[in-house]
């Protein structure tokens, strides 16, 4: 749970910044959304949180399904088991290819990227 959070963390800070550099002159919501970013969310129409809450379960129902073994084929004791392949953060999702191919090279990332989430 530590890389996905860690990769969140990462993403909402770079959300931070975007927002405070594009204030005024998105496209979205006829760029009526303006003020810190802390108090952005709070400024979006309604509806688009039942979209974007939508969103993060249906990211998360895809994760379970990657990473957790089906609950059909888990033991009795041993509820919540994990795929034996998976590494906690790895959906195999990487469209820019940025995963090491070496497992040492692998580890470094690994990290790299534990060390600058926390």
């Amino acid at each position: 749970a530590e890389v996905t959070h860690g990769r969140v963390a990462m993403l909402a800070v770079i959300g931070f910044l975007v927002g405070e550099a594009v204030e005024g002159s998105s496209f979205l919501f006829d760029a009526s959304i303006s003020g810190p970013a802390i108090s952005h969310p709070g400024q979006v129409p309604g509806g688009w949180d039942a979209l974007i809450i939508a969103g993060i379960g249906f990211a998360e129902l895809q994760r379970a399904k990657t990473g957790w073994v089906a609950p059909a084929d888990v033991k009795f004791d041993q509820a919540g088991a994990l795929n034996s392949d998976y590494y906690p953060g790895d959906i195999g999702f990487d469209p820019l290819g940025l995963k090491p191919e070496s497992e040492e090279d692998f580890i470094a990332m690994q990290n790299k990227e534990l060390q600058n989430g926390r």
